[in-house]
């Protein structure tokens, strides 16, 4: 974990409570938690966006369809010449 080993992470934690008092961190880590989950959602979101924008894009179905095709072909190539 970044190169950190436990006595680093106990002084980390200690500089932590004293600065912040053991009353905050769990406020902190709480708010913390919740930030990260919805960084998280909002990623997903805008990756789910994105996949459906590219779909509406004309003749981008008939391209994934033909990759498809030539990756079959590909590995059907590579099987072929294992058995031989």
């Amino acid at each position: 974990m970044f190169g950190l080993g436990t006595p680093e992470l106990v002084v980390i934690l200690g500089i932590a409570v004293l600065v912040f008092g053991g009353k905050k961190l769990p406020e902190i880590g709480s708010g913390l938690g919740k930030a990260i989950s919805s960084f998280k959602k909002g990623v997903s979101d805008i990756e789910e966006g994105g996949k459906s924008i590219i779909d509406d894009v004309p003749g981008v179905k008939e391209v994934s369809a033909i990759k498809e095709k030539v990756d079959t072909v590909k590995n059907l190539t590579n099987i072929s010449k294992v058995l031989k």
